[in-house]
């Protein structure tokens, strides 16, 4: 990052001849063939105006794109936030492909989101695909994808900050700075959080075990681009976060760390090509406690001190010249991820006992190739991907800290693997008002080293790895419609069926107390990851958006009919809803906006869903209602009033295997100032 900084004398010092090159920060243009899909866009100025300036939170938007729990990133456990669409389910690990000016973002480890890491404002647009077989931005997209671009230097302000104070000791503090200077540009973000946290345990089951949970974040990111002619772009990032959370008991913290960094060169004449090259690091720690049955004491049943993990890949994509109405975009791509968690658990008198190391490696290297034309009102697209996938150097030891042999010493065969996907779309548009569409599409994702090597609790409850997972594959068709009446006025409606095989979940394979086989002693509930025959998910997906003068409205509805297939030691499951997937999911926001006055309010409702695989515990529906005020007091301070779940809503975001319930987010009040400086 010390080296990026001094780039910025240099866009100071650029000539000025070179005024008329335009430097962007974005990769090649968006693919025509897009129109045959599913996709939700939110602007910058949406982004802006969410109640909790969080980027999960500004996600709920697109109805039916959930996380594994209800929680946000101020008291979730952070292996909770994957993410995913169309009802499909999870097992906290991501089955969306999230990237951010094309990179991979999920954790290399477990396969969870870091959304600490993304300050809001410095992300210029979110697209959200619904629909898996997006190749064209590398596997993993079995539901969809969701792009992060970061916000282009000319549009972003030279220099903007915020502070807002907020409930239970809240504070939250954003800084970005933008400087454009001939063929250069350069953007600085940084961001900091922290509060007291409120007590997740809802009042009745609380004991004198349960106290607040506190929370601490911090992200810088530093964005440098450099125009080398007038039609190529060198664009540098780098990107650092931290990130703690205490889950409201004691011995409950979670730490977080990451950095980023990234190149990529764009070439946007006759033959358009983009050359991306990045590397993550991330480190992990996590504590785990046991409460006794009146919740009086709590204590330590494992400490996660460490997981480093690394991601490390390259893209390279080509667009060569194929005549009028015609895009083709041909490429490669690879991806090694490599992890180990690092644990000590079997608690003796508030010691440790023993100790666990489990991870391994793997690669995914894939050809790419996706095309389409433009005929008059008609739209083909056809794409696909070819992928080798390996996973190695898989490895679980158990030894006692004392000495002596190892308890379990295992070395996981290597394994290979070959997949082809692909999508295909067509869209109609006989007038400017309307436009129809469907698409078929087949994804793909590998298991995450997570799943593969590492077990975990929950309070009583404890599930077993399994280094035989198979990689999960999904195949679906959707078909929608598109009306526009008039000009900033638009209605879409689709349906869509999936067929989730292999589907990776966490099995109920026993009740405690007792011991099993990859975990030891269990109080609550034994689980081990499967494959499942398959998770079938069928369902609608409304989406509306207007803006007439002053006043926006927008709108999303997703409801969604999942069921798993299983047998064998599965079986139970058959018939069943996927864990922590609702039927419907609502999200509206009405605004006013007149200059830098503004007033919004947005009110989402999610259905209950099933805590558990076995349908047993349930989690109630909720209904929020966020709300944002703007006034300004001069022409570059303005005065914030925001309010988040401003009922208090109880939001139910997990039941222990004692049924204990937890809650989310409850009332939050800010108040803050933002300073825009020209």
């Amino acid at each position: 990052m010390r080296r990026l900084l001094l780039l910025l004398p240099l866009f100071a010092a650029a000539p000025a001849a070179a005024q008329d090159i335009v430097v962007t920060g974005r990769g090649l243009s968006d693919r025509p063939g897009d129109r045959a899909f599913d996709i939700v866009t939110i602007d910058a100025d949406r982004i802006a105006a969410s109640a909790s300036a969080r980027l999960e939170n500004v996600l709920a938007d697109v109805a039916g794109l959930q996380q594994f729990r209800r929680s946000d990133s101020r008291s979730a456990n952070p292996t909770s936030q994957g993410i995913s669409l169309r009802g499909i389910g999870g097992n906290a690990s991501s089955r969306a492909l999230l990237v951010l000016d094309g990179v991979p973002q999920a954790d290399p480890f477990g396969g969870w989101v870091a959304f600490p890491a993304y300050a809001t404002d410095r992300i210029g647009r979110i697209r959200v695909t619904r629909g898996g077989g997006s190749g064209y931005l590398g596997p993993g997209a079995l539901a969809g994808t969701v792009e992060l671009d970061s916000a282009a230097p000319a549009a972003a302000s030279p220099l903007l900050a915020s502070l807002a104070y907020g409930s239970r000791d809240s504070i939250d503090a954003r800084a970005s700075a933008s400087l454009v200077r001939g063929s250069g540009a350069a953007t600085l973000s940084v961001a900091y959080a922290r509060g007291d946290g409120f007590i997740p345990t809802v009042a009745e089951d609380r004991g004198p075990a349960d106290r607040p949970a506190p929370y601490e974040q911090a992200s810088v990111a530093l964005r440098t681009i450099v125009a080398v002619d007038s039609a190529t772009e060198l664009q540098a990032n780098v990107a650092a976060f931290t990130d703690m959370r205490d889950r409201g008991t004691a011995f409950t913290r979670n730490r977080s760390r990451g950095a980023d960094a990234s190149l990529r060169l764009d070439g946007r004449g006759a033959w358009g090509w983009s050359a991306l090259a990045y590397l993550q690091t991330r480190t992990f720690a996590s504590q785990f406690a046991s409460i006794d049955t009146a919740r009086t004491t709590a204590t330590q049943s494992l400490d996660q001190y460490n997981t480093p993990a690394t991601g490390l890949g390259a893209r390279i994509e080509v667009a060569p010249p194929v005549g009028t109405g015609n895009d083709l975009r041909i490429g490669a791509d690879v991806r090694a991820l490599s992890g180990r968690t690092q644990e000590f658990y079997t608690f003796v008198a508030a010691r440790p006992t023993r100790r666990r190391i489990a991870g391994g490696d793997t690669r995914t290297t894939g050809l790419f190739a996706d095309a389409s034309m433009t005929r008059g009102a008609w739209v083909a697209t056809l794409g696909g991907r070819v992928d080798r996938w390996q996973i190695t150097r898989g490895m679980l030891l158990e030894a006692p800290l004392a000495g002596g042999a190892a308890l379990t010493n295992q070395h996981f065969p290597d394994r290979t693997g070959t997949e082809a996907t692909g999508r295909a779309g067509l869209a109609w548009s006989p007038t400017p008002a309307l436009t129809l569409r469907a698409a078929g599409y087949r994804g793909w994702r590998l298991p995450t080293l997570n799943e593969l090597y590492r077990p975990f609790r929950v309070g009583t409850d404890a599930t077993a790895a399994n280094a035989s997972l198979s990689p999960e594959r999904l195949t679906g068709v959707d078909a929608g419609v598109t009306l526009t009446p008039v000009a900033g006025v638009s209605l879409s409606a689709g349906v869509f069926r999936n067929h989730l095989s292999g589907a990776i979940a966490n099995v109920t394979a026993g009740t405690g107390p007792g011991t099993f086989p990859g975990v030891g002693f269990v109080a609550g509930t034994y689980r081990v990851r499967r494959n499942l025959d398959a998770i079938r998910s069928s369902g609608v997906e409304v989406e509306a958006r207007g803006t007439i003068g002053a006043i926006t409205a927008l709108a999303s509805w997703s409801h969604v009919d999942p069921r798993v297939a299983a047998s064998g030691a599965a079986a139970a499951l058959g018939g069943l809803r996927p864990a922590q997937t609702p039927i419907d999911q609502l999200s509206a926001t009405l605004g006013w906006r007149d200059g830098d006055r503004a007033l919004s309010g947005t009110l989402r409702h999610v259905a209950r869903q099933f805590e558990d695989d076995a349908n047993t515990r349930t989690l109630a529906p909720a209904t929020t209602l966020d709300t944002a005020l703007a006034i300004p007091l001069t022409p570059a301070l303005t005065l914030e009033a925001r309010a988040e779940n401003l009922f208090d809503t109880r939001v139910e975001a997990g039941i222990s295997g004692a049924d204990i319930i937890e809650r989310a987010t409850p009332r939050t009040l800010w108040l803050g100032l933002r300073f825009r400086g020209g």
